[in-house]
């Protein structure tokens, strides 16, 4: 443990676990909304812009928020709700991003880190990119979340009150978009997408009330991110992989245990 808390790696440490705590928080709306594979679409555009943007002259976290912000847009405007949005959504994100960094910017492995995590490379604009995602996302999830679930169960009650359901989901989807677009260039894609879809459906399957779903959500979120951190420098591998590792894992012991009964 004495590795991670080096001075040398407390900068990157810090920065990637604003993330991991918030991520989960998100998926838990996500999932409840049956939109979790939003996240993974929004993570991929968010790549792609992020190396279109490099490839242009700019820095990672400036070009990240444009793809998904774009993405977002789109799924609120988009009809009719499902996953066949996020579907073009992955596949368009993973192809430009994969392109752009072949092409245009070849030999720096962005292509790769993109998608398999770059913490360890996490410099002060990262983390002042991360930091105000942070800011942006905690207060605005406190305010959006009770009304967000309420709109989710009781749908009549507020189409009869007049209340702006529409407009509260469209703020959710921007501010999601904001944090996947700075947790994905840290974080890695896979990694972004297995904290915003794990968690949640581990807290869901075993939580026995929806304060502890969110408690054990991001409790979750955040012991397997230092876990992650702590494996990946110890044995040497990308952060991504170990990241996605350790969730499945946890999942998979979460299966063991009985769900409490309704």
């Amino acid at each position: 443990m004495e590795m991670i808390l080096d001075p040398l790696f407390r900068l990157p440490l810090g920065a990637g676990l604003l993330p991991a705590l918030l991520l989960p928080l998100l998926g838990v709306l996500l999932r409840l909304q049956e939109e979790w594979l939003a996240a993974l679409g929004l993570a991929c555009l968010a790549a792609a812009t992020g190396v279109a943007g490099l490839a242009a002259g700019m820095p990672l976290i400036l070009g990240a928020p444009v793809g998904a912000l774009a993405g977002a847009l789109i799924q609120h405007l988009w009809t009719h709700r499902g996953s066949i949005v996020s579907g073009f959504m992955i596949l368009i994100g993973w192809t430009a991003a994969s392109l752009v960094a072949t092409n245009r910017v070849p030999g720096t492995g962005m292509g790769p880190g993109v998608l398999e995590g770059r913490i360890l490379l996490v410099g002060p604009p990262d983390l002042a990119g991360l930091g105000l995602a942070a800011l942006v996302t905690a207060p605005a999830l406190a305010w959006l979340l009770p009304r967000l679930v309420h709109a989710r169960l009781f749908p009549c009650t507020d189409c009869a009150n007049g209340r702006p359901v529409r407009r509260w989901r469209l703020w959710f989807e921007v501010i999601t978009a904001l944090q996947i677009a700075a947790a994905a260039l840290t974080l890695g894609v896979m990694g972004t997408f297995a904290l915003t879809l794990i968690p949640p459906w581990v807290a869901f399957r075993i939580s026995p009330s929806w304060r502890g779903a969110l408690i054990l959500s991001v409790t979750l979120g955040g012991l397997a991110y230092i876990a992650a951190f702590w494996l990946a420098l110890r044995l040497e591998q990308p952060f991504g992989p170990v990241l996605t590792s350790i969730l499945i894992l946890a999942a998979g012991i979460s299966t063991l245990i009985r769900p409490p009964q309704a």
